[in-house]
């Protein structure tokens, strides 16, 4: 009988001798490479050997081989689930924490006791207090009693109610949205920081200095889940997206926080920025103006940062000088052109003057240059760009204009407050 070519179980572990390793030398570092490789193509043969000896009759090798694959994704999706739900839920309990941690601070420090005895009696029945209800809770569980809140922070203080914060009350998600407590976390943490420094109070925030990891991991998540949004953005907006966008603006314009922030979620910064530059120029459906304005107003919001303008307003001339070479060359040949792109365009237009105007009411001298190879582009081939295209997009070209007009201003501004300097 003439013999199987199947491999039989009882040859896959000695085909052939595993190669001796020798370290520390070229060649023990290839023979390690080989006893790698030969030991993943047994294992693969041991694996196929194994899913053709326990296949059902009424399927095939291919047929079962590929119902096990899908098997074996769903549990691992499963477990990638569990696990993202528990890693939200460590962030939850660690935001809490550096919460926690600043008040019970307010009461070491004294300053919680000195506050509370200047505070008329009945004055915070219309107010809110440091950890009670902003708008939305950090959690599904009950609110806590402000005396049963100072029991937990320090046995020796008597139950008295936490000294009203001027925390506003705002509109946010729906608790399905795992987003809302994120944002609710560092709207929380803003107004305590801001509480705490407006009275100039000597409450030690090293607590919080020691758990920046926490801020920085929060902001990455909302980050990621902004991102998320805007690639898809549904028309209309909930307002939690518009409060979103104010309340990272807002963090990363605290220069303590930003230290930390930047440290982290740079890149993630970066991309968002992008994603909402591709949402405008990108967008060709009918009555994509309301999103892009929406989308419009989200940048400006961010450029509002003195440490974000820059970036957003080197990515928007990016574009800028990229579709007026695109423009010019195709002017050249009287080629057809992209309407859409062309009328995308004027939004980035609106969003540079927005933020070139406001960086003429700040007079900074260091958020933008002329030194940005952006700026020098856009500066460089203006003059060309506008004679060559007049005739043919005037409208075009007199924006170009007026841009050129506020970097000039910009430019003068910042010459200025240098002399004065």
């Amino acid at each position: 009988m003439a013999q199987s070519s199947c491999p039989s179980a009882s040859c896959i572990g000695s085909p052939r001798r595993a190669p001796s390793i020798l370290c520390g030398s070229p060649e023990g570092t290839k023979a390690k490479m080989d006893h790698q490789a030969w030991f993943l193509r047994t294992s693969k043969l041991a694996l196929a050997l194994a899913i053709i000896r326990s296949k059902p009759a009424d399927k095939s090798s291919r047929e079962y081989t590929e119902h096990l694959a899908r098997v074996v994704s769903g549990r691992e999706s499963k477990w990638r689930s569990k696990v993202e739900a528990l890693e939200a839920e460590v962030l939850q309990l660690r935001q809490k924490l550096v919460l926690s941690g600043i008040c019970s601070g307010l009461f070491k420090s004294g300053d919680l006791s000195s506050q509370l005895q200047a505070q008329k009696p009945g004055s915070s029945e219309n107010t809110l207090t440091v950890l009670e209800d902003s708008g939305c809770d950090l959690s599904n569980e009950q609110k806590t009693e402000p005396a049963e809140m100072s029991q937990h922070l320090g046995e020796s203080f008597t139950p008295i109610p936490f000294l009203p914060l001027p925390i506003v009350k705002r509109h946010c998600a729906t608790p399905e949205n795992p987003l809302s407590s994120h944002m609710q976390f560092l709207q929380h943490l803003l107004e305590l920081k801001n509480w705490i420094e407006s009275r100039s109070l000597k409450t030690d925030l090293s607590h919080f200095e020691n758990n920046s990891s926490t801020v920085s991991d929060s902001v990455f998540q909302l980050l990621d889940g902004l991102i998320t949004f805007y690639r898809e953005p549904k028309f209309p907006f909930s307002s939690f997206w518009t409060e979103a966008v104010n309340t990272l603006a807002r963090l990363i314009s605290d220069y303590n926080l930003s230290n930390h922030i930047l440290k982290k979620c740079s890149k993630k910064l970066e991309e968002f920025e992008k994603t909402l530059l591709q949402i405008i120029l990108r967008n060709n459906h009918i009555n994509r103006f309301q999103v892009q304005h929406y989308v419009s107003q989200s940048l400006v919001t961010l450029g509002s940062c003195s440490l974000l303008r820059k970036s957003i307003i080197s990515l928007l001339l990016s574009e800028v000088n990229r579709f007026t070479d695109d423009l010019r060359a195709i002017n050249q040949v009287q080629a057809s052109y992209d309407v859409t792109r062309y009328e995308n365009i004027f939004s980035f237009f609106w969003i540079l003057e927005q933020l070139l105007q406001k960086e003429n009411e700040e007079g900074s001298t260091s958020s933008i240059g002329h030194d940005d190879q952006e700026i020098k582009k856009f500066l460089q081939k203006h003059d060309e760009a506008i004679f060559q295209l007049s005739d043919s997009f005037p409208l075009f070209t007199f924006y170009l204009w007026r841009l050129r007009i506020l970097l000039n201003s910009t430019e003068i501004e910042t010459v200025e407050n240098n002399s004065f300097s």
